[in-house]
């Protein structure tokens, strides 16, 4: 599908002219910024520099993004605010940031709905389905999508419409059962599309309803072909073209008409040459190569995979180079020339592994997505998919195997493809387990994988610490989103190590603060010692950190940090998803020590100190007022007796 994940974006289109004329513009704007005073107008003038760079250096969106939040707030210009979150979530997304990006957007969120804007929310929901989506969350960015669609009707939004019914198309497009519904809701977007007067739109929305039409099979193809007509004219002599013709040129192919193919194939290339669009190209090629091989003209087949495979490997273009060598291999091999079959062969076992790590990572990389949105995924699906992706890929290697039985060192090859598979699952495996052990404690993780499930558990006695940086916001104004990432997960590192010397569980992060328990999921009873012994090397690490930032006259932060003891229920909630979280007051407590604690510091509260008064000095601070409460004693930590 010709996903339209950010057409919601259009004032984008409107920034992507040409480079001089764009560097023009941003000189211009940096001009008014240098003379702008604080007020809504260089707000409105961050906004417009953090568009200007979303594709070329979303580093400086972000940039710009923050300060335009910061000025914002100070000035409370609400409307700015919100344009300033969503564009800093922008340029997280496209730098591939993608819980920085989500935070943005609830910000952003939070601020329309402020402003009662729906029309701001249909946007936002949408941008956020675009992160799910990218992450392979598609029943969360499905439920986004239909979000967005709700508000933007509300609001009478026929742009926002189109984008969500096209997103929500696209979603249910992916699978077979769900190809009729994925028409409805592309159906529902064609007549809107043309209402806007856009015809890259109307164009995209025509040719993912050919697309659909053309999976269905061969008794729909009368409707791809009239779907596809409908998109080539609206879009021809545009960059769109050659996908369009490309999608032609396949259906063409599907129906066994190569001659026709071959036509609209050799105008696709030539178009996507003359626009210098090479992915559009490649895959022209491919097609070509494809269609020459079907008419049994090996050389001429060979001659334009062989012009696609440097095209492909400029652009990354790693599924395109799968299909370049998947089809030279068997070229070569229909000519008896094993040498050339082994060399291609080799090749295409590469950019399998290749491509088996890189949709591995992403399965990785969206489960430490969900978890740390506090939207966990259950990780037992991974491990079963782990099994279905051996099975499926051994069935394959097998179907290959088959068609070049015919020389020693082919069949050399293909006994080492088992191998590697097996060793990848393994590693896989393997990564998946650490991965769930870094987000819950082993003794939960294994009955998760064991049942699926994990039971509460109640604890009476532990250690709850939090923490907090003082300046956060004052630094994240004034470091780039780089090193502000950088010194954050610094801290939060030598945190992780510091609790891991002591046995205590870490918890979450949420933002700056960082919270973890000592006593669970094993109980001990040196359980308080011990995070107050932590709690005084983070506390130093801190000092230690902030002497060398300001000999260095770098930003630096402080801490607040905050211990109770006392009951607490720990465990997973719910079947979908899942995290491992403590619920209780003396959660609460904790949070209040930490809220009310001194900078540098390690305040404990009374229950805390009753178990700790024989092992460390404390002095008595006074009592402090706590929610449902009253008041309760707070300490300080002077150090060891």
């Amino acid at each position: 599908m010709k996903f339209l994940l950010l057409i919601v974006l259009f004032s984008i289109i409107c920034f992507a002219t040409e480079v001089k004329a764009q560097d023009r513009q941003i000189d211009s704007l940096l001009k008014v910024l240098e003379e702008a005073t604080n007020d809504t107008g260089k707000v409105n003038t961050l906004n417009l520099l953090a568009k200007k760079f979303f594709q070329s250096a979303p580093e400086k969106s972000i940039f710009y993004g923050l300060q335009s939040s910061a000025l914002a707030k100070k000035i409370n210009f609400k409307r700015g605010l919100a344009i300033a979150y969503k564009n800093t979530g922008i340029g997280y997304f496209y730098k591939g940031e993608n819980i920085d990006a989500i935070k943005s957007y609830q910000l952003a969120l939070e601020t329309f709905d402020s402003l009662g804007d729906k029309k701001g929310e249909a946007n936002i929901y949408s941008n956020m389905g675009n992160v799910y989506y990218n992450q392979g969350e598609n029943v969360e960015a499905l439920d986004l999508y239909l979000k967005a669609l709700k508000y933007a009707e509300e609001s009478k939004d026929t742009l926002r419409m189109v984008t969500a019914l096209i997103n929500i198309g696209a979603i249910h497009g992916l699978k077979p059962k769900e190809y009729d519904i994925a028409i409805e809701f592309y159906r529902r977007a064609f007549p809107l599309a043309k209402a806007i007067g856009d015809n890259s739109t109307y164009g995209i929305v025509a040719v993912d309803i050919g697309e659909v039409y053309m999976l269905k099979g061969k008794e729909t193809y009368d409707s791809a072909h009239y779907y596809y007509d409908i998109s080539l004219k609206v879009v021809d002599g545009t960059e769109d073209a050659p996908y369009t013709l490309n999608d032609i040129g396949a259906l063409y192919m599907a129906e066994h008409d190569y001659d026709k193919a071959i036509e609209i194939q050799t105008r696709a290339a030539k178009l996507a040459k003359d626009m210098d669009l090479k992915s559009d190209w490649a895959i022209a090629l491919i097609g070509l190569g494809k269609s020459f091989k079907q008419k049994k003209d090996l050389n001429s087949a060979s001659a334009k995979f062989l012009e696609a495979e440097p095209i492909a490997v400029e652009v990354d273009a790693k599924y395109s180079l799968k299909e370049i060598y998947y089809g030279l291999s068997e070229i070569y091999a229909e000519k008896n020339d094993f040498k050339n079959t082994a060399k291609y062969q080799s090749l295409l076992l590469a950019i399998k592994d290749s491509i088996y790590d890189l949709e591995t990572d992403k399965k990785l990389g969206t489960l430490q997505f969900t978890f740390d949105l506090d939207k966990q995924k259950n990780q037992i699906s991974l491990l079963t998919k782990d099994q279905e992706i051996k099975n499926q890929e051994i069935a394959r290697q097998k179907l290959v195997r088959n068609s070049f039985i015919g020389g020693f060192a082919v069949v050399l090859i293909f006994a080492g493809i088992f191998f590697r598979q097996r060793n990848k699952i393994k590693v896989a495996k393997k990564r998946s387990d650490e991965l769930l052990l870094n987000i819950l404690p082993e003794e939960t993780a294994e009955e998760l994988k064991e049942t699926g499930t994990a039971k509460a558990k109640k604890f009476e006695l532990v250690s709850v610490m939090f923490t907090d940086f003082k300046n956060f916001t004052q630094a994240s104004e004034l470091l780039s989103p780089e090193e502000l990432v950088k010194e954050i997960d610094t801290c939060f590192s030598a945190f992780d190590a510091i609790i891991t010397k002591y046995g205590i569980e870490k918890i979450k992060t949420i933002g700056d603060a960082y919270m973890c328990a000592s006593g669970l999921p094993v109980e001990k009873s040196s359980h308080a010692e011990d995070i107050i012994n932590a709690g005084l090397e983070m506390q130093a690490y801190i000092e230690k950190n902030k002497k060398e930032k300001i000999s260095q006259n770098k930003i630096y932060f402080e801490l607040r940090l905050g211990i109770h003891s006392g009951p607490v229920v720990a465990g997973v909630v719910g079947t979908k998803k899942f995290a491992y979280d403590i619920w209780g007051d003396a959660v609460n407590t904790a949070s209040r020590m930490e809220s009310s604690g001194e900078i540098g510091k390690v305040n404990i509260s009374g229950s805390t100190y009753e178990l700790v008064k024989d092992k460390f000095k404390c002095i008595h601070r006074g009592k402090i007022q706590a929610k449902n409460k009253g008041e309760i004693d707070m300490y300080f930590v002077d150090g060891k007796i």
